[in-house]
């Protein structure tokens, strides 16, 4: 069986619903203050989402073995009987009685606009969840109660597990001085450029000078690649050319995955985001974050298409 790997992270729900309108039409200045609209939205969708169960899905699909860590409401049963007929290690998502299950609720318009609603439900009590007894290579802390990715952090890093610390939405939680903490803690950073450019800010520090202190940082760019510092040099890794932009959403924790992935196997840095971009590819010719089903096969093609790398034999 492959080396396991810890990933730490809500474990979510998300509904999706398409106002056939524009929002610029309902929603008008000059009665702001006292708003009131209402959307008709004949299309909704509901989707399998949250951060460490896309990531351990698209670990998954590499032929990982992915343990999520989250914390759920009693309505996940669909969610974990999915998850764990993937193959996945469900022992470590928490069931909370009385609580629901994180969730997301998104409207969005003809213009690609969003209005978003997240209730954080059994995240709250994500802290909680204690993972010591998994004997792990890897792991990631991503998004998340803020408590919970700072009690992961510090579980990961008295058990010496090496982890990856992802931002991402968790960006808002975070001062100065709590990136610091993470960052301290972390074996790589990873994030987005407008995410990169953030924790410059807030810790006064560049990407050059925090990746000194770490394994590696790893910035992805968009339709533009990614760039991965080590020990202050940065090395531009080229992107995977897509036909098909369908939806971004759920492209990042691919692309975590891809990491991740390379780095319990021991490749190198720039290997494993090579296979990262090729994830966070293949997930945006797909809506939502766990639609896309490329075999085995078709990853490890267009690896050695654009990298000229080998995924290794399945375990």
């Amino acid at each position: 069986m492959a080396k396991k790997i810890v990933v730490c992270g809500s474990v979510a729900f998300d509904t999706i619903a398409v106002f056939e309108g524009h929002f610029k039409e309902h929603i008008l200045a000059e009665s702001i203050q006292s708003l009131s609209v209402s959307f008709f939205v004949p299309s909704m969708r509901k989707e399998y989402g949250g951060c460490a169960g896309n990531i351990a899905y698209n670990l998954r699909l590499l032929g990982g073995n992915p343990v999520p860590v989250g914390t759920v409401g009693v309505d996940a049963t669909d969610y974990l009987q999915y998850l764990g007929a993937l193959g996945i290690d469900v022992s470590k998502v928490r069931v909370i009685p009385d609580m629901f299950t994180p969730q997301c609720f998104i409207t969005t318009d003809l213009d690609n606009n969003q209005i978003a609603s997240f209730h954080p439900g059994a995240m709250v009590r994500s802290a909680e969840n204690d993972f010591s007894d998994v004997e792990a290579v890897w792991g990631i802390v991503s998004p998340d109660s803020k408590e919970g990715m700072f009690a992961h952090a510090q579980r990961m890093k008295d058990g010496g597990i090496p982890f990856v610390f992802d931002l991402g939405q968790a960006m808002p939680l975070f001062s100065g001085d709590d990136l610091k903490q993470m960052i301290g803690m972390a074996t790589v950073l990873t994030a987005n450029d407008y995410e990169a450019s953030i924790i410059e800010q807030r810790t006064g520090s560049s990407m050059e000078e925090l990746s000194r202190g770490l394994q590696a940082i790893v910035v992805t760019r968009g339709a533009e690649g990614a760039t991965l510092f080590e020990n202050g040099n940065p090395t531009h890794i080229d992107p995977v050319k897509v036909d098909d932009v369908v939806d971004p959403t759920g492209c990042g924790d691919a692309h975590r995955a891809g990491l991740l992935f390379g780095l319990s196997e021991g490749w190198a840095l720039r290997d494993a985001c090579s296979l990262a971009n090729v994830m966070g590819a293949i997930k945006i010719g797909s809506r939502g974050p766990q639609n896309h089903q490329p075999s085995r096969h078709d990853i490890s093609v267009m690896l050695k298409q654009h990298y000229g790398l080998d995924l290794p034999a399945s375990h």
